[in-house]
């Protein structure tokens, strides 16, 4: 198994998953660097206490004094810290609220895995740890006193350093509680996500509409003679050890097909996998239960249409009458243009793991252009219904897709967007003049996609009075 490329690539998936669980918390950053200072008081303790054993001189930038003044340094020092990082936490709770109210509450995880954060919060638990120990260390050693020069001096410039990350991280959540800065980092997380998917496509993935004869027998046998494969818990499907699965299928000579994508849903009973042949599910269904992580939300790692309904969610949420902030959804709706004319560039992985014999093993849904595309302009047309300058941009992202398509490349997706846009122009605003707007945008469109569907787009497609 550690042999085989394929394998090693599918393998990352849950290697990621990892990744993006320990992100997703304000602990595991801090305790690093908590870990990182008491290993630093070690090393300066012995240093320490080698230079007092030896005698030796120090240099005049290190802080010297009695026991007393080191004690009251490092309590001042520790006090004043750890006030700090009680004001940082709570600044730190404050903004995830102000996101929660703001962006909705699947924002909140793009608040609590970032960097910056974690760092800030860790920088000052660290410094009061590395304080606390310091203040310990003063005492006797035999007859006489031992005080810590060089650990003391450390602190005092662990200090420092804390006020220019508080510094930092007043700035860092000014800016991050930008709507623009939310918006682009989703947009960022997605060619993230999508970019390694492609990265991570089985050989030879192709996203066209007919799949091989070889793929379509063994979805049709699967179908016609597969053993059902039950979920054994209930939660969203976070991520999919293909590795794991394609090695198990080839041992077992089964194939496998996945009933559900990451992002979905999986109730506990549910239908997660078909397996043929039937004698194989017993050894199958262990290692789907090994290789599927099911947990209470959805997360980016194999899920790209996870950051496509953030963006959409943000832009509904300024498109309600509560909110009423059209410039916040066009926003919105330009960034998912800049993520699906990415998307269109590229080849997505059609959802068929091979082994090394070439043999099908593995199909799974596969996540296509179409798809991303209806996802992310159903919501936001139903919800701009009535406002014209919502469905022009929505128009124009269209257009900007298709221009970006491949060659060979099918946009039917665009296509029907395009028609029910128009159709809601038509039904929905009342000032002539408006609906006008409307359709140049949409003979734009009409122009740049007529070659890829033929001249029929322009009859088919409704007409205003």
């Amino acid at each position: 198994m550690a042999g085989n490329p394929v394998t090693r690539r599918r393998g990352r998936h849950i290697t990621g998953w990892r990744r993006e669980a320990l992100r997703t918390n304000l602990w595991f950053v801090p305790a690093i660097m908590v870990a990182f200072a008491v290993l630093l008081f070690v090393a300066t303790y012995w240093l320490d206490r080698l230079v007092g054993e030896h005698d030796i001189s120090l240099p005049g930038w290190v802080a010297s004094g009695s026991a007393d003044t080191a004690r009251q340094v490092l309590i001042g020092v520790a006090a004043a810290v750890i006030t700090v990082a009680g004001v940082v936490f709570s600044i730190t709770i404050l903004a995830l609220q102000l996101a929660s109210q703001q962006f909705g509450p699947r924002m909140l995880r793009n608040f609590i895995r970032d960097l910056g954060t974690q760092v800030s919060l860790g920088a000052f638990v660290a410094t009061f740890v590395y304080a606390m120990l310091t203040l310990g260390s003063i005492g006797h050693v035999g007859p006489e006193e031992f005080v810590p020069h060089l650990s003391v001096t450390i602190a005092l410039a662990l200090t420092m350093i804390d006020v220019g990350v508080l510094i930092y991280f007043i700035h860092h959540v000014a800016h991050s509680i930008q709507l623009t800065s939310v918006v682009a980092g989703i947009a960022h997380d997605y060619r993230s996500v999508v970019g390694q998917l492609v990265r991570d496509a089985p050989p030879g993935s192709s996203d066209g509409s007919v799949a091989p004869p070889d793929v379509q027998a063994t979805r049709a046998r699967l179908e016609r003679e597969g053993a059902i494969v039950r979920a054994d818990r209930s939660g969203f499907l976070q991520a999919i050890g293909h590795g794991r699965l394609l090695e198990i299928a080839r041992s077992s000579d089964a194939r496998i097909q996945l009933l559900s994508r990451p992002g979905q849903f999986v109730a506990q009973g549910q239908p997660l996998a078909l397996v043929w042949p039937p004698s194989a599910v017993e050894q199958v269904s262990l290692w789907l239960a090994r290789a599927h992580i099911v947990g209470p939300n959805r997360t980016l790692t194999q899920d790209p249409a996870f950051a496509v309904d953030q963006l959409v969610e943000v832009a509904i949420r300024a498109l309600s009458p509560a909110v009423n902030d059209t410039f916040t959804a066009l926003n919105c709706i330009d960034w998912l243009g800049d993520c699906l004319c990415r998307t269109a560039r590229q080849v997505l992985p059609d959802g068929v793991y091979r082994d090394r014999e070439r043999v099908v093993r593995l199909l799974e849904p596969a996540i296509t252009l179409d798809f991303l595309v209806k996802r992310a302009s159903d919501k936001i047309r139903q919800a701009g219904r009535g406002m014209p300058a919502v469905l022009i941009r929505q128009l124009e992202n269209l257009q900007r897709i298709a221009s970006s398509l491949r060659e060979g490349q099918g946009c039917q997706a665009i296509v029907r967007q395009a028609h029910m846009i128009m159709r809601n122009a038509e039904e929905s605003i009342p000032e002539a003049s408006d609906q006008a707007d409307v359709r140049v945008a949409y003979d734009a469109l009409v122009a740049d996609v007529r070659p890829h569907v033929g001249p029929g787009l322009a009859e088919r497609a409704p007409a205003t009075e």
